[in-house]
């Protein structure tokens, strides 16, 4: 059965369940306030929340949530399937560096806690989700493709007892490619734009495939602007990647029980891996399509 069978078949709780806005910030007040209790118990907390009118899964845009190693490329192939299914992309790192760019409450609290490469917290995490959500309700945004969230099973019992996850994307790509990319990203200080100056080319050897994939270099104008993220540092990176593999694994499973998990191996950069990842989600991109026929 294709994913995008499974993906339409997946059915709403008879019982009548709140929006995400709602309950992520119902849960986001619960958590500030009790932080220190672990074990509080979510679901039953959400579902005392006002009712709302819901929609039947005919009605709704794709809920999806991407998973990945750090730097494998989520923020990537989500933007793009959020512009080609019409629907938001909401990566929580870009909502972390949105707060710490800001100087506002939890930018120095947030600063210390990228900078050695651990996992922002999710009482954090949950707050700044809200507060996106709410701007995009109000903006009348309907669906979402989620970018770095859960990463923990706690999160992900927390974003299942209030919406429905339609399909879960794990990106996955071989180590020493994933550590060349985060070592090569670079951000234009002018624009914003995102490019990856590291030119990764892997021989194949003892039965394992070669990889390419070619830096993403800025326009002219933008060539002199370019910085370094502040925890694209090896020792940060690698760290990274380990706390990743570690609490990856229960959160995969997570999905995969529950028959959502799609596990996608990257086989280069985006000319070679687009195409395929568009195959194992049923989906065409005409546009693409033009552009290289033109």
């Amino acid at each position: 059965m294709s994913v995008l069978n499974r993906v339409w078949r997946a059915r709403v709780s008879s019982s009548v369940k709140t929006t995400t806005l709602q309950t992520f910030v119902f849960i986001s007040r619960a958590l500030s306030t009790s932080s220190e209790n672990s074990g509080i118990d979510l679901k039953p907390a959400a579902s005392s929340l006002p009712l709302s009118l819901r929609k039947e899964p005919k009605d709704r845009h794709v809920q999806w949530v991407f998973l990945g190693c750090p730097g494998v490329g989520k923020g990537t192939y989500a933007s793009r399937l959020s512009n080609l299914l019409g629907v938001p992309h909401i990566a929580t790192g870009d909502l972390v560096r949105e707060e710490l760019a800001s100087s506002g409450p939890l930018a120095s609290q947030l600063s210390e806690i990228v900078s050695r490469g651990k996992l922002v917290s999710d009482e954090i995490i949950i707050n700044l989700l809200s507060k996106r959500l709410e701007a995009g309700e109000a903006k009348g945004e309907s669906g979402f493709i989620l970018d770095g969230f859960p990463r923990t099973v706690r999160q992900a019992e927390i974003l299942e007892g209030v919406t429905e996850i339609d399909l879960v994307i794990n990106l996955k790509l071989r180590e020493e490619a994933l550590l060349a990319k985060c070592l090569g990203r670079r951000i234009c200080s002018q624009c914003g734009g995102n490019y990856n100056v590291a030119c990764i080319d892997i021989k194949g050897e003892n039965g394992s495939p070669g990889m390419y994939m070619a830096p993403l270099l800025p326009p002219p104008h933008c060539a002199s602007k370019l910085i370094t993220r502040s925890d694209d540092k090896e020792e940060v990176v690698k760290e990274r990647l380990r706390i990743y593999n570690e609490m990856s694994q229960p959160v995969e499973e997570f999905y995969r029980s529950r028959g959502k998990l799609l596990e996608f191996e990257l086989p280069g950069g985006i000319p070679e891996s687009w195409p395929k990842l568009l195959q194992a989600l049923n989906l065409e991109d005409n546009d693409d399509k033009q552009s290289a026929a033109a």
